[in-house]
């Protein structure tokens, strides 16, 4: 099917978490939905990574909880976007990981189908009800309330790490509020060997004290562990803000990665005259008719965007492609803004230093970027690894991949052991989240998950920051050629 031909109601731009779950949508409300990627589909694509140059590393890269480090800098898969976070050069470059022919620090993104969930950690935990509260207000759309959200969530989650709970929601008891038939499953995978180490055994013991001695209320925090199994999405937990030591739930299915990749390609096969893919596709301009957006026009051709680790040299095909109802731009906080105002929606200033007609003024294109902080305290232990990483090539080749394969293993896992959430003194709600990961990180720069594999003595505690305070980050234009990335600044 050509999709030119398609008769399309509804283009959407952009496959990953969020517009691979409304293409999705809207084919099963019996819509005729085009989904444009960019990248392919890391399924059948064939890349390397830092750890392993010359081989091809997919589809394990991708399938494998343990590998997210990998697929991030697998170079069928990454765009590798180069990000400031000052303005002044000087303090710039005080950071370690900074790279000045960049002009940035590294800021994987996945330019594939399935977006960044086909590289991230997995880790699924539901926000605070206060962020839906403060949508709901922003925007006048009583939609956006508590309520309605958590029945989205239970709609899309298939839990699979609360089976005592799944066995009394059959019997119509569902306090915790998990989903049990949604397309997203979630399970629970816990490097249980490593908690046979000594010395793994007294810092979780320091972490469960630290965090008891901080937060007090010792016997209404106890309750909260019986009652909720650790489970940070637990809503008895949700709805009290509860703190305390915690678990993490991975979207895998099975322990093999699953995300809206998987999403829109069983809507695919259920309703295949609904719901088309076109990939190696990059959007460069969205057209109208007046003041209504019609269309996107966009360039066919493999690895076409310059953020790819091998960029193509080959111009690519133009195409359009036109809907009837609407244009739903979903490429993300980066590639989102920058399309629009390839498009001629966005600050003036911008438009007009790029030589690129305004259709629409609009300031708060590109403005107001945010991010959470995140902080990588790292320990190096007394040994020489940890005792499950004995014997990993983190290839096909070692026990741990065979083990994975059976559905057991450290692979299983994405590293991470346990989580703690925190309140800092002057926060309303928990707003520090802090995890345990089996490896050696320190932040993101050009071939950072090598030490995932040649660094196997190493406790990283990864610190992010929620609820930030800095909404000064802007994304501006390069150039006028869709194939450039933007600039990105975050202060």
């Amino acid at each position: 099917m050509n999709e030119q031909s398609f008769d399309c109601e509804y283009i959407v731009v952009g496959s990953g978490a969020g517009g691979g779950t409304v293409a999705a949508g809207l084919a099963e409300a019996g819509h005729k939905v085009v989904l444009l990627e960019a990248g392919g589909d890391p399924m059948e694509l064939q890349g390397g990574d830092p750890v392993h140059p010359d081989q091809n590393r997919l589809p394990a890269d991708y399938q494998v909880p343990a590998f997210h480090g990998f697929a991030s800098e697998n170079a069928a898969l990454r765009w590798d976007f180069f990000v400031r976070h000052f303005d002044d050069e000087a303090q710039q470059a005080r950071d370690p990981n900074y790279r000045p022919d960049q002009g940035g620090v590294l800021y994987p993104r996945a330019g594939t189908l399935g977006g960044c969930t086909a590289h991230n950690a997995m880790i699924l935990v539901y926000p605070h009800n206060a962020d839906w509260d403060h949508i709901r207000d922003l925007t006048g759309d009583q939609s956006w309330n508590v309520a309605n959200m958590r029945r989205y969530f239970e709609r899309l989650e298939s839990c699979r790490h609360r089976p005592l709970h799944r066995f009394f929601a059959k019997l119509g008891f569902n306090l915790c509020r998990h989903g049990w038939r949604g397309w997203l499953t979630t399970e629970k995978a816990v490097p249980l060997k490593l908690l046979e180490n000594a010395r793994f055994e007294e810092m979780i013991e320091d972490a469960a004290r630290e965090t008891l001695r901080e937060e007090g209320h010792l016997v209404r925090r106890l309750w909260w562990t019986l009652e909720s199994g650790l489970d940070p999405n637990d809503w008895r937990m949700v709805r009290q803000n509860c703190t305390g030591i915690r678990y993490l739930p991975l979207a895998t299915n099975r322990h093999v990665r699953i995300g809206s990749r998987e999403r829109v390609l069983s809507v695919v096969a259920k309703f295949p005259d609904r719901l088309k893919i076109v990939l190696n596709a990059l959007a460069t301009r969205v057209t109208f008719d007046g003041d209504r957006a019609t269309g996107v026009e966009y360039l066919r051709g493999q690895r076409l965007y310059r953020a790819h680790a091998n960029p193509s040299a080959s111009p690519g095909e133009l195409s359009t492609i036109k809907a009837s109802r609407e244009v739903i731009l979903s490429g993300g906080a980066f590639n989102t803004p920058q399309l629009l105002m390839l498009s001629g929606i966005g600050p003036k200033d911008q438009l007009q230093k790029h030589g690129i007609p305004v259709r629409v003024e609009l300031d708060g294109v590109g403005r107001n970027l945010q991010d959470r902080y995140e902080v990588g305290v790292v320990n190096r232990m007394n040994f020489p690894s940890w005792s499950a990483y004995e014997g990993a090539t983190f290839g096909a080749d070692d026990p741990q991949y065979r083990q994975w394969q059976r559905g057991k293993g450290i692979y299983t896992t994405n590293g991470s052991v346990l989580s703690i959430f925190r309140r800092t003194h002057h926060a309303e709600l928990p707003d520090q989240f802090c995890m345990s990961l089996i490896g050696r990180f320190s932040g993101y720069y050009p071939g950072y998950s090598r030490s995932f594999a040649n660094e196997l003595n190493y406790l990283t505690w990864v610190v992010l920051k929620a609820h930030t305070g800095n909404r000064a980050g802007r994304v501006t234009l390069r150039s006028a050629d869709p194939r450039d990335m933007p600039l990105i600044n975050f202060h």
